[in-house]
């Protein structure tokens, strides 16, 4: 869904996502993200009674369901998927977007959790909840590819963390070294945990 087809709601929450990976939840404000979607600022209370918390929380719970659903989106451009190739992508994403944006944005529920999950319990919830959202269906996919489901959790564990650490990095140094860095070293390990097959 294109975002113009997205309503007010719908709108502030993407927007919420969009501006706290770039500056993170102190300094995005509840103007700013009704000014970003296009929405009348009053309609932030009508929509989000519970405020900037909520609304933070309804961010960072869209992020994780749309890293989630990024993996199918991977895995359906592979002709012959291994856990290598599908890491491959979810770090290919991020190389592109970095380079394209300046190294500007980050990954919103990785800000969230930095910025605001100390003082906010329910956004710490929400983080872990949105990790989890995404950590399942790369675990799912790894499983798929052979990987015992035992060993798929933790790899799918490893995997997040890893681009995670490495898109912190790749920030902070302005250049993807990092997140080529992981991909190559945890390439062979990943595909090692696919059960050989007699």
């Amino acid at each position: 869904m294109a975002v113009s087809e997205r309503g007010p709601r719908e709108r502030m929450v993407f927007s919420a996502a969009q501006l706290i990976r770039r500056r993170g939840v102190t300094a995005t404000g509840m103007r700013d993200v009704a000014a970003h979607a296009g929405a009348p600022r009053g309609s932030l209370q009508h929509y989000f009674p519970g405020g900037k918390e909520q609304l933070v929380n309804e961010a960072v719970a869209w992020a994780g369901r749309y890293a989630g659903k990024r993996v199918a989106r991977f895995l359906a451009g592979m002709s012959e998927p291994s856990p290598s190739r599908l890491f491959a992508a979810m770090v290919r994403q991020w190389t592109d977007e970095l380079q394209t944006a300046g190294f500007l944005p980050g990954c919103p529920v990785a800000a969230a959790t930095v910025d605001w999950a100390e003082a906010t319990e329910s956004t710490r919830d929400a983080a872990a909840a949105a990790f989890d959202g995404w950590r399942r269906p790369v675990a799912r996919a790894l499983t798929e590819m052979g990987v015992p489901a035992e060993r798929a959790e933790s790899l799918a564990t490893l995997m997040i963390s890893a681009l995670e650490g490495a898109i912190l990095i790749a920030r902070a140094e302005r250049d993807v070294r990092a997140l080529t860095t992981v991909a190559r070293e945890l390439g062979p390990l990943l595909d090692g945990g696919v059960a050989r097959r007699d």
